[in-house]
C-alpha cells in the first residue's frame, strides 16, 4: 500500500486570523475547533479517510523558505490570490503560468509560511 499525506500541521499565531485564510478564502472545510488547534479538510465528504487534513496550531510559529511549502489548488489563481492578499497573506511571485504547465502564485500567510496557489493550465 502507498502512503499518502494525511495531514500537513501549520504553526499560527493568531487562529481566528489564520481561519479566514485557510478556511474562507482557500476554502478548507472546519472539522473542529478546540483550545489552541482548528483541524480543516480538503474533502468533508470524505468518510474513506482519503482526504488531506491541515491542522492550525496556536504556537509560535518558526516559518522558514527552506521548510515546507503547502500547495492548494484553487479554482482561478488570480482570484484567489486577490482574496488571500484582503485576507492577510503577502504575495511573494504574482500568478505567473509556469513551464510544468500550472498558473502558480507564492504568497506566505500571516505567520510567514510560504503557501502556493496552483492550477493546471488548459
Amino acid at each position: 500500500m502507498a502512503s499518502r499525506i494525511a495531514r500537513v500541521t501549520v504553526s499560527v499565531d493568531d487562529l481566528a486570523a489564520s481561519l479566514a485564510l485557510y478556511r474562507d478564502v482557500l476554502g478548507l472545510a472546519e472539522l473542529y475547533t478546540a483550545d489552541d488547534v482548528a483541524m480543516l479538510t480538503t474533502d468533508p465528504g470524505d468518510r474513506t479517510g482519503a482526504e488531506t487534513q491541515v491542522l492550525l496550531h496556536r504556537r509560535t510559529p518558526t516559518p522558514g523558505d527552506a521548510g515546507v511549502a503547502i500547495s492548494f489548488g484553487v479554482p482561478d489563481v488570480d482570484a484567489a490570490t486577490t482574496a488571500a492578499v484582503a485576507a492577510g497573506a503577502v504575495l511573494v511571485d504574482a500568478p505567473a503560468d509556469q513551464p510544468w504547465r500550472e498558473r502558480q502564485a507564492v504568497l506566505r500567510d500571516r505567520d510567514g509560511h510560504l503557501l502556493c496557489l496552483v492550477s493546471p493550465l488548459g
